[in-house]
């Protein structure tokens, strides 16, 4: 069971529903008081005016959502995306975020790389530390399934974060997101949990549909799937976790198409529940 006061809800639960002033509304009439922003609809409404949001309803963040995609092999589109990602951190210190999180990138089809990739991502986040450090806002690494590879995140495990993490030597600016729909199949999950500790900084609920129908959009509320949620949110507390719980649904063909406040009362009994 999870409490009212660690719930958090990713705005992307609810992007075609609701402005990002609707969204923190909705929130507020449930009680709950956290959310983790998404950066399309941040933009969309405008940081400064998000941050003023956000200070006058009395919400907290969990987090902001996302940057990266830092693995091209051409020095030009490798320097924008850098700054791109510094850009992410900066709009996250203005939000009041504590964390970015941090989407590796795929292979690129040019070189068709996997393991060249994976180092670039590494040396990229090496050149963003300093600017995570002088910000406040920590990087977390977000591993993603291992479908997403080519186009998505060279990260797809927790051990290859923990991995990262060891050679970065910055545990003070980088930290690990677990985000149970991408990482529930890995067989060395739980001791990778158990290693990375305190360095988990962000943990996501959702549930993994037996009969899904898009790897990224078609996720499940929790209990609708097959994801044992409690033994994972059991697995990051022992590992020294004690942050919130966030929810994060991308669903096209459902929860995308309900009205907040069904979605959002949903959520509230499966936290209790299935979480």
């Amino acid at each position: 069971m999870v409490a009212d006061d660690r719930i958090s809800i990713h705005q992307v639960t609810l992007p075609p529903q609701c402005t990002t002033p609707q969204f923190v509304a909705a929130l507020a009439r449930h009680g709950l008081r956290c959310t983790s922003l998404w950066r399309e609809k941040t933009r969309e409404h405008g940081v400064a005016a998000t941050a003023k949001l956000v200070a006058d309803s009395g919400m907290r963040l969990s987090g902001y959502c996302f940057a990266g995609l830092v693995t091209s092999p051409e020095p030009g589109e490798r320097a924008k995306a850098l700054d791109d990602v510094r850009a992410a951190l900066d709009e996250a210190a203005a939000l009041g975020a504590p964390c970015l999180v941090f989407v590796a990138g795929g292979v690129d089809a040019r070189d068709k790389d996997v393991r060249g990739a994976r180092g670039r991502a590494l040396d990229a986040l090496g050149e963003l530390v300093p600017h995570a450090r002088a910000v406040g806002v920590k990087l977390a690494l977000e591993p993603l399934h291992p479908m997403v590879c080519a186009n998505r995140s060279v990260l797809s495990t927790v051990g290859l974060a923990n991995d990262w993490c060891d050679a970065l030597g910055a545990d003070d600016a980088v930290g690990i997101a677990v985000d149970t729909y991408a990482v529930w199949w890995d067989p060395q999950l739980l001791e990778s949990i158990a290693r990375a500790g305190r360095r988990i900084i962000s943990f996501h609920v959702s549930d993994w549909l037996a009969d899904t129908q898009d790897l990224r959009l078609d996720r499940g509320m929790m209990g609708d799937g097959i994801i044992d949620l409690p033994a994972l949110r059991h697995a990051v507390e022992e590992a020294g976790y004690d942050g919130y719980v966030e929810v994060e649904i991308f669903s096209q063909r459902n929860w995308w198409r309900r009205e907040p406040d069904e979605v959002i009362a949903t959520i509230k009994q499966r936290m209790r529940t299935s979480v």
